[in-house]
């Protein structure tokens, strides 16, 4: 896989800013913390220290190649694989605690964690996501609801009840496959003057595409089995209910849509691997067996599928797996919420690519961002290819078709939501470790921001 840097500026959100400046104490608590976390097995046992910590890294790819024989192989190699998986840490374990290097370890990895939390605390700060302050509260609000959504949230929560009570009409979606767009759109006809769900984000995303179009606000409640969308916009999932307080007393909000050909998304269309397991009609009810099942083919197969993606400059081509997202999503080792967006109106698509040839190659995914079978970058419009007539998506969990080539491009500030004025949380700017940030707030070097700057979207060269 190649990846080439392209570069494009896009404009400042139009009402959206953060608060906060940064909190030098915890900067420096990051720093001492990672500091420690270096020098504590080098202290502890001397250079030797540093032999340990190479040896759990070498752990760590043993367990990682474990990992893709498991996937992508049967038979011997994939039992190979989940013991190669068990056995690799447990090894690496057991000789740190024959050493009385165990202790030690446990500390530094402690501390790393400390340094890590420590970071984003240190430069965090609340974004508004163009929020447009009280707006005036909806008369004709038309809310969808999939009672079978969640495993019976809008039962389990009484979400139609309290709906009605709110004012709001309610449409129960039945068990027979329906229309969900042409149901927003009737419903906008008749006069609704708000556009709501709950279900899953495939659902949001469909009436999410009519209430962008009609421009009207649209309101999501989480009765869906994860909520990822309702999670970056920082409602209660845990109780859905407390999203019908944005009828009453209700903020809005300006976001991007994400658009796949013609299907829009508002968490992401993933293509390749994912999205050929989630077309199989056995995954709804066994997953991990259909998955093991399918993925070899996949994979190692004579006949895998793979696919070239082309933003701006950047090309990568022989791809396994590729997620599309409304919005970049955190590094797993950045954040304490790596399935998170750091905010929804960058203007910007989020790109992930992946290609696994070899044993050697899954070793390397160990390296994370800088690892070859790796590419991340961010661009407002991205082309994916393919070597058939039509490739197979997975937009916001639902599976579909969509001929070839695949243009993904992001509409910003597409979408109006209203969300309740108090919610848990909002999303959070700086929630990645930036340490060359913390460096400077922790020396006093950083000067005072009153907004965030544009942004320059850039590919990451992995390889």
């Amino acid at each position: 896989m190649n990846g080439r840097s392209s570069k494009a500026r896009r404009p400042a959100a139009e009402a959206g800013g953060t608060s906060g400046q940064g909190r030098p104490g915890w900067a420096r608590l990051a720093l001492l913390a990672l500091v420690v976390s270096v020098l504590v097995p080098v202290l502890t046992a001397g250079l030797r220290g540093l032999l340990w910590m190479v040896a759990g890294i070498a752990g760590l790819a043993l367990a990682a190649v474990g990992v893709w024989w498991t996937l992508a192989h049967t038979g011997m190699v994939r039992t190979a694989g989940v013991a190669l998986c068990v056995s690799a840490p447990l090894v690496v374990m057991g000789v740190y605690a024959a050493t009385g290097m165990l202790g030690p370890v446990l500390l530094s990895l402690a501390l790393w964690v400390l340094a890590m939390a420590a970071a984003r605390v240190a430069v965090v700060s609340r974004h508004t996501a163009g929020d447009r302050g009280s707006t005036e509260v909806p008369h004709h609000a038309w809310i969808l609801m999939n009672p079978r959504s969640g495993g019976g949230k809008v039962e389990r929560f009484q979400l139609e009840e309290k709906a009605r009570t709110a004012g709001a009409r309610v449409v129960l979606l039945g068990a027979e496959r329906q229309d969900v767009a042409e149901l927003a759109r009737q419903a906008v006809a008749e006069g609704a003057d708000l556009l709501g769900v709950a279900g899953g984000d495939g659902t949001q995303a469909l009436v999410a595409e009519v209430a962008a179009q009609h421009d009207l606000p649209f309101m999501v409640i989480p009765a869906g089995t994860r909520n990822h969308f309702a999670f970056d916009l920082g409602l209660d999932r845990d109780d859905p209910a407390t999203a019908l307080d944005a009828l009453a007393d209700g903020v809005e909000l300006r976001i991007d849509l994400g658009f796949a050909a013609d299907r829009v998304f508002v968490n992401n269309a993933s293509f390749g691997t994912y999205a050929a397991v989630v077309a199989d009609p056995a995954y709804r009810s066994r997953k991990v067996h259909t998955s093991l099942q399918m993925l070899p083919g996949l994979l190692t197969g004579p006949d895998a599928p793979r696919l070239r993606m082309r933003a701006g400059d950047t090309h990568a081509d022989g791809l396994q797996a590729l997620l599309v997202s409304n919005n970049p999503y955190l590094r797993a080792v950045e954040s304490a919420h790596p399935g998170r967006r750091e905010r929804l109106d960058s203007g910007l698509l989020g790109l992930l690519c992946v290609r696994v040839d070899n044993t050697a190659q899954a070793a390397g995914m160990v390296r994370g961002a800088r690892s070859a079978g790796l590419l991340r970058l961010t661009a407002k419009e991205a082309v994916v290819e393919a070597d058939t007539d039509t490739v197979p998506a997975g937009i916001d969990g639902e599976h579909v078709l969509l001929p070839a080539p695949v243009v993904c491009r992001i509409a910003p500030g597409a979408l109006r939501v209203r969300v309740p004025r108090d919610r848990p949380g909002t999303p959070l700017v700086g929630a990645t470790a930036d340490w060359p940030r913390v460096t400077r707030l922790a020396l006093g070097r950083l000067a005072p921001r009153r907004g965030r700057a544009p942004e320059t979207a850039r590919s990451e060269d992995t390889g």
